[in-house]
């Protein structure tokens, strides 16, 4: 049964209030056209969790955020994500501010369906004392030593965007890392995907199937959406686009930021692409190598 659907009818499965997981690191393969799709909805108080980058800063502009879990937020060559430094310092948004591993281990913790996922990272720092939901535990061994009991980061949808899937939800996702997309998902209610390419099932072979990974049952949709991480990277497609992020980044007074909005985030996906520069230009982006 194809799970090939279209833009609306993802947003349409995200209500206001929900916990949206958004996959993906910083300026690299974040699902942004999913994210322009719930820019433009009538969504609000969503608690996002990302290891963030324009996708964060865009929804604190567009008002769309209640609460942020994050690792960080950063378009890595603009280290601090300007709109989310806005919302920051204006008070805007609740915020839950981890580490990368706790992070991680919150959304460990959901996929495995356990309440929470014992550590010593966060042990020693600010993070349980600005984070008071955030207990401790002792070991119930002979140590009986003190560790975090992280608590899981259950998430009503996921958004990933991946560089091929069928139209059975098998997904492929190439370049030099998956960074924390399969935890995403797996911590998730149901999850959306948009692709650089559907693929025929028939192409798929065991060399493509090592870069399978998460099961097509956990994917209940997916788009094709080409170029659809723009103006972040998908490498090894395209890298990410500084001229366009920087500008961006300017775009925090409200009368930038509108015009931002109208001029990029309220076309439709063709039309954006078109704004952007075209395919040519995007297919032009230096890969980045780290």
């Amino acid at each position: 049964m194809t799970k090939i659907i279209g833009s609306k009818d993802i947003i349409s499965h995200i209500r206001s209030g929900m916990t949206i997981g958004i996959g993906g690191w910083g300026s690299r393969r974040k699902p942004m056209s999913l994210v322009r799709e719930l820019l433009k909805s009538d969504v609000e108080d969503l608690t996002i969790v990302s290891y963030g980058g324009p996708d964060v800063g865009m929804l604190c502009s567009a008002k769309k955020v209640k609460k942020l879990i994050f690792g960080f937020v950063s378009m890595e060559t603009t280290p601090l994500e300007s709109h989310f430094r806005k919302a920051r310092q204006e008070g805007s948004i609740e915020v839950m501010e981890l580490d990368e591993g706790l992070l991680q281990f919150g959304l460990i913790a959901a996929g495995m369906r356990l309440p929470f996922f014992t550590t010593r990272v966060g042990l020693g720092s600010d993070i349980l004392s600005l984070n008071p939901e955030i207990k401790t535990i002792s070991s119930p061994y002979k140590d009986n030593e003190t560790l975090v009991a992280m608590p899981a980061i259950e998430l009503d949808v996921a958004l990933i965007h991946v560089h091929e899937s069928d139209d059975l939800g098998n997904t492929f996702i190439y370049g030099p890392d998956l960074f924390i997309d399969d935890k995403f998902v797996r911590a998730s209610s149901k999850t959306f995907i948009s692709t650089e390419r559907i693929i025929k099932t028939d192409e798929i072979d065991k060399n493509k199937s090592m870069f399978n990974w998460f099961e097509r049952s956990l994917v209940t949709g997916v788009i094709e959406s080409p170029y659809g991480a723009h103006p972040t990277a998908a490498t090894p497609n395209y890298g990410f686009d500084k001229e366009h992020l920087s500008n961006y980044s300017k775009a925090t007074d409200q009368i930038e930021w509108e015009a931002y909005f109208e001029n990029y985030i309220s076309l439709d996906h063709e039309s954006y692409l078109k704004a952007v520069g075209g395919k040519d230009h995007i297919t032009s982006l230096e890969v980045p190598v780290f």
